[in-house]
């Protein structure tokens, strides 16, 4: 089909120092958890600090259609009532685009007994398996099938999951069999909404789980074990209207850092869950970045002009930065990570064991004058410093997109970043934030046949 879309853009000319201070904005990872919990409830439920970006309204629109009532998201703060859920199936459309979409299941699994999940979509990044959501699933009693359903919107059929738990999901003794934090999520919603006590073990623990944990316990559910990787829930019925603050967003707080480092700017980050950015700052270290933290009032001062020379491992060996189960590097990082490691002294190796895609994008950065050596679909040898240089770009995905806008910001000259929609995706407003620290960046807006290319 060829039709009418609006194609957005970025341009942005780069080189130029910026100065100031950044609000880190609510955790993109627990805000989706936190709405698709909410449906728990058939009470009123207040969420705070919740970053108003592309996924979190993808996940709203999902919660209304489903029969939620919210107001709108205005300032960070929603308020979500499901007295009832009027279908048990997900909108097509809408689910297909959002990976988080699949967190639904264990709601509806919980208020209705049945669950149709088209596959989620999201970011383009590699396989990532849903094996351990059914495995969740089955060992709470849901049954599992498949289906094809048709899509008004565009005529075609949709594979499917159906899930169904007639008699209600009953407490079980889960071992997950890799300690995924979409599946870890799923099974504490739906754990919360079980009859009787469900251990899990295996499980993830990222601050944006644990978040979700304490979400949880304010609606009545006790959940022990917080921050670890055995977590045990004890189900409930019936759920207490609460009002939940969301947590600050890491993986933003790190970007802004490589910002700062690559641009040779001091820049301010307030509202900073500091305690959650141990592994993070560690790993900047070894690039020659260090910063000021102030756990008291929740900031972190990057100064200008770091020194950017890459330390060397104990008898000269190059450096390894990899990512982790936490509390370890967060694999959403590694793409940040790479575009800040061309702008450093030295030589490093990035590793990338999460995703086989993710790295992919270490080719426009090349065409940038990137000094890269992808050695494999999950490491890359980098070496700087290197002069970048305007380019005409896409974003493949919301990281790589966020790591592709700070090289334009350091490169010299214009850069054109396409399909910008990937970075609205996970980063609130970035445009007009960055325009405030004094970055040349302008968003355009145009009118497109979806027949046309980018380019």
């Amino acid at each position: 089909k060829t039709g009418i879309g609006i194609e957005m853009s970025f341009t942005v000319i780069g080189g130029n120092k910026l100065s100031g201070s950044v609000k880190i904005a609510g955790n993109k990872n627990e805000a989706l958890p936190l709405v698709a919990a909410a449906l728990l409830c058939n009470r009123m439920v207040v969420l705070k600090n919740i970053p108003d970006i592309g996924d979190v309204r993808g996940m709203l629109s999902i919660a209304a259609a489903l029969g939620a009532e919210m107001s709108p998201l205005v300032d960070g703060r929603v308020t979500i009532a499901a007295p009832k859920i009027t279908t048990s199936t997900l909108p097509l459309g809408l689910s297909s685009k959002i990976r988080g979409s699949i967190l639904f299941a264990s709601t509806l699994l919980a208020r209705t007994g049945r669950a149709v999940i088209p596959q989620p979509g999201g970011d383009t990044i590699g396989r990532r398996r849903l094996d351990t959501h059914f495995l969740v699933f089955e060992k709470l009693g849901a049954k599992l099938s498949t289906a094809m359903l048709l899509n008004e919107e565009d005529g075609l059929n949709h594979f499917c999951y159906v899930l169904e738990a007639d008699k209600g999901l009953k407490g079980a003794d889960i071992h997950l069999d890799e300690a995924s934090v979409t599946g870890t999520e799923n099974a504490l919603i739906a754990a919360a909404g079980a009859q009787g006590i469900t251990r899990i073990s295996n499980a993830a623990c990222e601050p944006h789980v644990q978040g979700l944990c304490h979400f949880l316990q304010k609606m009545g559910v006790s959940v022990e074990g917080i921050g670890s990787n055995v977590l045990i829930v004890h189900g409930r019925q019936s759920f207490s209207d609460t009002e939940h603050t969301c947590g600050s967003d890491h993986i933003e707080a790190g970007s802004f850092i490589s910002l700062a480092a690559c641009t040779g700017s001091e820049l301010t980050l307030s509202n900073v869950d500091t305690d959650h950015m141990r592994m993070t700052l560690l790993q900047f270290s070894r690039l020659g970045i260090d910063v000021d933290t102030d756990h008291a009032s929740r900031t972190i001062r990057i100064p200008a002009n770091q020194s950017m020379e890459i330390k060397r491992d104990l008898g000269s060996s190059i450096p390894r930065i990899e990512d982790s189960t936490w509390p370890g590097f967060p694999a959403d990082l590694t793409s940040i990570m790479v575009v800040t490691a061309t702008q450093a002294k030295g030589m490093c190796l990035i590793h990338e064991k999460l995703f086989e895609s993710r790295l992919f994008f270490v080719d426009t950065l090349i065409g940038m004058g990137a000094q890269i050596v992808l050695c494999d679909p999950h490491r890359a040898v980098v070496a700087g410093p290197s002069t970048l240089y305007g380019s005409r770009i896409s974003s493949p995905d919301i990281r790589a997109g966020m790591a592709l806008l700070i090289a334009a910001l350091a490169a010299q000259g214009t850069s054109v970043i396409h399909n910008i929609s990937q970075i609205d995706r996970g980063y609130e407003n970035i445009d007009e934030r960055l325009r405030v620290l004094g970055a040349n960046i302008e968003r355009n807006v145009q009118q497109r046949r979806s027949s046309d290319n980018p380019y």
